[in-house]
């Protein structure tokens, strides 16, 4: 499989996504409000994996301008319809990936929900994150470490899910591990936090600024 076969994967379900509701509302919700506090009105913000556009729609009138992007045409295309429904001045959506975007105009601020352990090389699209950024912005993100869930879901029931063509590609790693892949680009990790409903905590809130 290749990004190629992950971005037809969402294609077909993007309309079973967009209809989906969230698992963890309040902590979805906590996200959103930390993730205010980190923005300021004159940023330029990126965000990675926009899905929908659903956290785009929620931030960005708090921004300067707000780029949401995914590899997924058919995600794409219902953000847009969201947007045509309720315009938000400096939000925009586009169809691309963060290996695709050029450093000549960079961010204040990259977002990357549900997204890290989705892409298959992450220290490389860690490094074209760094690359984006402008000096001292932040990447924000919230991932699903896999890797300290149950062994049979990341080695056992992944791979036969992608066998089947019911599951894209996913990386397998732990919150330690990601918080070390993360620092050894060069960011500067400020808060690692949970802001799961539930005790586990396995989608880790990460800010990390750029050194």
């Amino acid at each position: 499989m290749s990004s190629a076969s992950d971005a037809r994967f969402w294609d077909r379900t993007s309309s079973r996504y967009a209809r989906s509701a969230i698992a963890d509302l309040a902590g979805y919700e906590r996200t959103l409000e930390r993730t205010r506090e980190q923005l300021k009105p004159q940023d330029r913000v990126l965000e990675l994996g926009c899905g929908t556009g659903s956290t785009a729609l929620r931030l960005a009138g708090g921004v300067q301008s707000y780029l949401a992007t995914d590899i997924s045409t058919g995600m794409i295309a219902i953000a847009e319809q969201k947007l045509a429904a309720e315009a938000i001045p400096g939000l925009s959506f586009r169809v691309t990936t963060a290996e695709a975007l050029g450093p000549d105009a960079p961010f204040d601020a990259v977002l990357g929900f549900s997204y890290l352990h989705l892409v298959r090389d992450l220290p490389g699209t860690l490094e074209h994150i760094r690359g984006l950024l402008a000096e001292g912005g932040l990447f924000i993100s919230k991932t699903p470490c896999i890797g300290d869930m149950n062994p049979l879901v990341g080695y056992a029931a992944l791979p036969v899910m992608r066998a089947l063509r019911l599951a894209p590609y996913a990386a397998v790693f732990s919150v330690a591990e990601l918080k070390e892949r993360v620092s050894a680009v060069g960011f500067q990790i400020l808060a690692v936090e949970n802001h799961a409903s539930k005790a586990k905590h396995w989608r880790p809130y990460i800010v990390a600024r750029k050194a």
